[in-house]
């Protein structure tokens, strides 16, 4: 998504303040995860059922309220004393104050179920909080607790490099991405950092990668240094395929990677080193990418989507094809909604914020079962795009209903992974797992209907049903599916009785190491086909092809360069190569199409071998355009 604008509006004002923190974690610490409970206060109108909740109302706010519950219910009309309302105990679920005199003008709260058990390292449930770039360090602790509460595993962050490194080799103190990182790893939040952009001095160009791979090398080892036991995974780049943010080849996306890896792994070899993460899901992209052999230098394959339901089968297959068997993770999902009237609350209607709220188990239970193994609903914060309401939280941090479906998701669906998928009736949906919930090994059924209401006889009573507010209800062997989803615990012989299709299978893991040594086309953004993902070059005569040969290791190597192209493609040989360490050189290859029959279209491949240092490889799509 694009967030490009906060790169310039939230954190440059962070970076000047000096931020009063609690005490932070060591560089080689972690906190540890125990059982999160409401800040003093309970920021967000955020309650755990048996709390006394007391809520206080806008300035100024007159008349008489009503208390609604998620179906619009009204539950009684407290009374108003010092501009609080005291509610008292209220059961788990979704809540409104609204004005007596003025639908419009209403008062979230949520009530989430206590967490028995700490959330699982392994819990696929993630959320992209962007904390850097949308709070102040005033408000992080209590968006991190927000987060705890709600069960989430991993939280995505946002990073400016300018802002960390203004000029080449020149770090700032600490910034507001500092006290991100240290509060929500003192929430016990997992968190992977993210970026988009170089510094000017990097790349006049500021959304294209760094022209010189080694400051992409230098900050990514510094970045994992400097978090160390903080910040715990990171993607080198925010979505490089699309124009958005930089609009960048498979192969450029490849060797930047590459360099990335190589930097991450210098700073700190336990850095999980992600993908730079795909928006696009165009065939050419993914294949440039395989055909540049970048799997030994990610750890996790990362994607983002925003399609469909019924598209996830035919997207996930095409982006498992590709993985090399890593770790899928989707950093950026949903199916958001629309916000309606006020341009300056930008709040949905009713009926949305409820299509909002039920879509958000069907997210994570149809991610988890075509095989993520992490992902990240995007997103937390009030952020829209033109008419497009994505955050499930309001600017003031109260819910909108949806936040308290994620909590439901966190609580049940801890550690889900995948064991089927129902098979019945087209319009029944339903995806079994095992979880973790409440500290214990369970099997849970996630079913819906978003058709119309339908009837799902199960092959025994089960342990428990909740609805998707993580709401309690009666368990009985016929359950009635709509389009709010249900979470049915089974015990694991009534489990296995169910008509599944199995989960699709991951692909066999690719072998390779890395090697230190790096090779990428510099060709300039001008010069390429987007579509294709290919490089531009004349049809007739010779072009020359510049390359940039990176030695990322702390010892000199030494080798050779040999290049395969198209039949009558004529290329000149590369002169043996001799590189210190954290050397670059440039050297040109020489391609003539003169004489070369149609089409004009093909893949050149440049092989290394460099001895102990291993045998790079750069593939490049070449389309002859005049």
């Amino acid at each position: 998504m694009d967030l490009r604008r906060f790169d310039i509006v939230c954190p440059g004002r962070a970076v000047a303040v000096i931020l009063v923190l609690s005490a932070a974690l060591s560089p080689g610490q972690s906190a540890s995860r125990g059982l999160p409970v409401p800040l003093a206060g309970n920021p967000g109108n955020i309650f755990l059922a048996g709390q006394d909740a007391s809520v206080a109302l806008p300035p100024g706010a007159g008349g008489g309220w009503q208390l609604l519950d998620a179906g619009e219910k009204i539950l009684s009309e407290p009374a108003v004393q010092d501009g609080r309302v005291s509610l008292g105990r209220l059961p788990v679920g979704f809540y409104r104050l609204r004005a007596r005199n003025d639908s419009n003008v209403w008062v979230s709260l949520g009530v989430l179920a206590p967490l028995k058990a700490p959330t699982p390292a392994s819990s696929p449930v993630a959320l992209d909080v962007a904390m850097a770039w949308f709070y102040g360090a005033d408000r992080m602790g209590a968006v991190a607790n927000l987060c705890a509460l709600a069960g989430v595993n991993w939280v995505r962050d946002r990073l400016t490099w300018a802002h960390m490194e203004p000029r080449r080799g020149q770090w700032a103190p600490d910034t507001a991405y500092d006290a991100s990182a240290r509060i929500q790893a003192e929430a016990g939040l997992r968190v992977l950092q993210v970026h988009h952009a170089s510094p000017e001095w990097a790349n006049p160009r500021r959304q294209r990668f760094p022209l010189d791979l080694r400051d992409a090398y230098r900050f990514q080892r510094e970045m994992a240094r400097r978090w160390k036991g903080q910040v715990l995974a990171f993607e080198p780049w925010n979505e490089a395929d699309i124009p958005n943010f930089g609009g960048h080849t498979g192969a450029e996306m490849a060797a930047h990677q590459k360099a990335a890896y190589l930097g991450l792994k210098a700073g700190n070899p336990e850095a999980v080193a992600c993908l730079n993460v795909f928006a696009a899901h165009r065939a050419e992209h993914l294949a440039d990418l395989q055909d540049n052999q970048a799997w030994p230098y990610f750890d996790t394959f990362n994607l983002h989507h925003y399609e469909a339901f019924e598209r996830y089968p035919q997207l996930y297959a095409a982006f498992r094809a590709v993985s090399a068997g890593k770790p899928l993770w989707v950093t950026e999902c949903a199916r958001p909604v629309k916000w309606a009237g006020s341009d300056r609350l930008k709040e949905p209607a009713d009926a949305d914020l409820r299509l909002q709220a039920e879509r958000v188990a069907k997210t994570f239970a149809l991610s988890i079962h075509e095989g993520s193994a992490a992902t990240f609903y995007f997103l937390l914060p009030h952020y829209v795009e033109g008419q497009t309401q994505f955050g499930i939280l309001r600017p003031d941090l109260t819910p909108r209903p949806a936040f308290v479906a994620l909590a439901a998701v966190g609580r049940l669906m801890a550690g889900a992974r995948p064991l089927g998928k129902l098979n019945g009736p087209p319009a029944q949906q339903g995806c079994l797992f095992q979880v973790q919930a409440d500290g214990h090994t369970r099997r849970l059924l996630v079913a819906w209907d978003d058709h119309a209401p339908s009837e799902l006889a199960l092959p025994a009573e089960p342990e428990a049903v909740f609805d998707h507010f993580g709401r309690e209800r009666n368990a009985s062997r016929t359950i009635r599916l709509t389009a709010a989803p249900r979470f049915v615990f089974l015990d694991a012989e009534a489990a296995a009785r169910l008509p599944l299709s199995p989960p699709p299978r991951a692909p066999e893991r690719l072998g390779g190491e890395p090697s230190p040594v790096v090779l990428q086309a510099l060709w300039p953004a001008d010069k390429l086909l987007l579509e294709k993902s290919a490089c531009r070059i004349a049809p007739n005569g010779p072009a020359a092809v510049p390359l940039g040969v990176y030695n990322f290791s702390s010892q000199p190597v030494r080798g050779s360069l040999s290049i395969r192209a198209p039949r009558g493609w004529k290329v000149a040989p590369l002169k043996p190569l001799s590189l210190e360490p954290d050397a670059r050189a440039e050297v040109s290859l020489a391609i003539d199409l003169t004489g070369a029959s149609e089409p004009l279209e093909g893949t050149v491949r440049v092989e290394g071998d460099f001895g102990p240092a291993g045998r790079p490889v750069l593939s490049m799509r070449c389309v002859a355009t005049r």
